[in-house]
């Protein structure tokens, strides 16, 4: 009785309201013309998580019924590998800044431009956004971050490329052992001097792109907020991704209403933010990503747990 109460409640809290996904921007979720921020109906843990997104709305259906949902791990023969040289990306630089918003379960940067050409197909840079963790594994490995980049066509089709965000790290020397070697009374100090000249990993940098971006991130604390960004340079960017590939497969949104038929292209570049960066932005955004989904083409995870649930409820012998 209690669930049945508390689900009515939530339904009628989402009633009338549009749920602002990773699609915003796009022909599923317009943008507010007003240029209001909505604020999702969503999120990722408790009633109004991935587990109840299904029930929350009528629309969301396919989040416990859809045989190819995303985010899944991105394991060998679960994708085809895409070169860089089949797509087309064109993306200018912001010059002026843009618009960077709190949406209440992300935080989002509208685009001002860009292309994606694959296929034979012209897709449009709508917007990009943050999840903390990674929402796709890569290789069953989960990472710091995931951007995704929304595209549209004018047929009103939509492709992601993913792009997994990793901490930095800095180049540290590693400290040579202390080692003399000796002959009678004497050191040999050219030895010691060799090892000390040994050269040390160099770690990755961060990506300059992404610390601009969330250089003003304090700014949009409160969900529903929004602020204009410094000038963005999307050159270096675009230029790590099309040294990559892509691995490709065609799934859904990863938010309500987990529409099918997005096309996926997650690249195999990594971008980096400074632990420090890190830490702001997971203070704002805490944890928004979706589970990974069952293998594509088969049964729905939540429909396979529900039939698991009911034989286990079933009359024991």
């Amino acid at each position: 009785m209690v669930g049945r109460f508390l689900q009515t409640l939530l339904l009628a809290a989402s009633a009338g309201q549009a749920v602002a996904s990773c699609a915003y921007g796009t022909f599923l979720h317009p943008r507010a013309e007003e240029g209001a921020v909505p604020i999702n109906t969503f999120g990722y843990t408790g009633s109004i998580g991935p587990l109840n997104w299904a029930q929350l709305e009528e629309a969301n259906d396919v989040c416990s019924t859809g045989t190819r949902q995303s985010p899944i791990d991105m394991a060998p023969g679960a994708f085809n590998m895409v070169p860089a040289g089949e797509l087309a990306i064109e993306v200018p630089d912001f010059n002026e800044g843009t618009e960077f918003e709190n949406l209440g379960t992300t935080i989002e940067v509208i685009a001002k431009g860009g292309t994606l050409s694959f296929s034979g197909k012209v897709f449009e840079l709508q917007q990009f956004h943050f999840h903390l963790p990674s929402e796709h594994l890569d290789n069953g490995t989960s990472q710091a971050m995931e951007m995704h980049m929304v595209w549209q066509s004018a047929e009103q089709e939509i492709a992601v490329i993913g792009v997994y965000i990793e901490i930095a790290t800095e180049a540290v020397a590693a400290a040579p052992p202390v080692v003399v070697e000796r002959r009678g009374r004497f050191a040999r100090p050219q030895q010691v001097q060799k090892r000390q000249n040994e050269t040390a990993t160099v770690g990755k940098a961060p990506t300059v792109l992404l610390e601009t971006i969330f250089s003003v991130v304090d700014a949009i604390a409160a969900p529903g907020t929004k602020v204009e960004t410094p000038p963005l340079i999307m050159s270096e960017v675009l230029d790590l991704i099309k040294a990559g590939g892509f691995q490709g497969y065609m799934g859904s949104l990863t938010t309500p209403p987990c529409s099918e038929g997005v096309n996926w292209l997650v690249s195999t570049a990594k971008l980096a933010v400074s632990a420090s960066t890190f830490l702001k932005v997971r203070d704002i955004i805490g944890f928004n990503s979706r589970f990974p989904q069952n293998t594509l083409g088969q049964p729905n995870i939540l429909q396979v747990a529900a039939i698991a649930a009911a034989a286990l409820q079933g009359p024991i012998a």
